[in-house]
């Protein structure tokens, strides 16, 4: 009887664990909620100057999924938007990015600490590349940073590509 009890506890843990872990990612997911606004640099290759950006995102987040909506401004007249959609499913993170010149690209990837880490996979090379990285980091109670890293086909290294320092408003 008692193998039995045993048993039952055994095969029942990883659904408890499962189910913190989610809830742990909800909790996670609503602290990008809101409006947002603030500054960074993008390069238009990895070889490329920085150029300043003013951003203002609306975030929409859910228990399993998280929809980042944004405009950034550089130079006077330049305007691009930029929208993530990500769903959560267990401990993967997937979904579309928009915002790249070569169109849609996925998102993949996992939560990593206070921040998502997630592979972009672009419709058509960028930078020579067809995969890049994207960190979605949540920063205190109301900052987020938006980071894309590319590879740097020349060198070899990693290069800082756009990075957005976010506040809530």
């Amino acid at each position: 009887m008692k193998a039995l009890a045993r048993l039952m506890i055994a095969a029942g843990l990883p659904f408890l664990i499962g189910g913190v872990a989610h809830a742990d990612d909800s909790r996670f997911l609503a602290g990008f909620q809101g409006k947002f606004a603030g500054k960074g640099m993008v390069k238009i290759s990895t070889d490329a100057p920085t150029v300043n950006v003013t951003c203002d995102f609306n975030s929409n987040a859910t228990a399993s999924s998280l929809a980042l909506d944004g405009r950034c401004r550089g130079f006077v007249l330049v305007t691009r938007d930029i929208s993530a959609n990500l769903k959560v499913s267990g401990a993967k993170y997937s979904g579309t990015y928009i915002g790249s010149r070569t169109g849609p690209a996925r998102l993949n990837g996992r939560r990593s600490g206070n921040a998502i880490d997630l592979v972009i996979s672009w419709a058509k090379p960028v930078n020579g590349n067809n995969q890049s990285q994207l960190i979605v980091e949540k920063r205190g109670q109301d900052g987020m940073r938006l980071k894309v890293i590319d590879l740097d086909r020349k060198t070899g290294k990693n290069v800082v590509t756009s990075q957005i320092d976010l506040r809530r408003t």
